[in-house]
């Protein structure tokens, strides 16, 4: 029973996945420092308004605060938008570097002597010497 657990926490997907989460924490911590100390000051500089959190209205006794919503909203857009330009237009870019471009395809047919492929202008097979009608 050990070794089966041993093999499947051992396994390469595995290994890859918890990694991969710890990696996404960091860059999550990263990200969310990123808008909370650099954009999101940015704005309230512009709009003058550097929280919305005191923003609510009551209906029948009821408080309804619109303004955590807000904040959470920008939040999530600014996070966003800072995953998509600072990772995801790099990431792109790069890989379109990286990527290499398709050959051209040579039409080819095969010989029906010796079943060879040959260029489809062959007028004679390089193989076998034989005449291509």
């Amino acid at each position: 029973m050990l070794k089966g657990f041993k093999d499947f926490v051992l396994r390469g997907n595995v290994v890859d996945l918890a990694v991969g989460v710890v990696i996404g924490a960091a860059f999550g911590t990263v990200t969310t420092a990123l808008v909370k100390d650099l954009v999101t000051p940015l704005i309230a500089a512009i709009a003058r308004v550097p929280d919305f959190s005191g923003l609510a209205f009551t209906l029948n006794g009821s408080r309804f605060m619109y303004g955590d919503f807000f904040n959470a909203l920008i939040s999530f857009l600014l996070v966003a938008a800072a995953v998509y330009f600072f990772v995801v237009l790099p990431m792109n870019a790069l890989l379109s570097r990286i990527k290499k471009q398709p050959t051209p395809e040579t039409n080819v047919k095969k010989c029906p002597e010796c079943l060879s492929e040959i260029p489809s202008a062959a007028k004679r097979c390089a193989h076998c010497a034989s005449l291509i009608a």
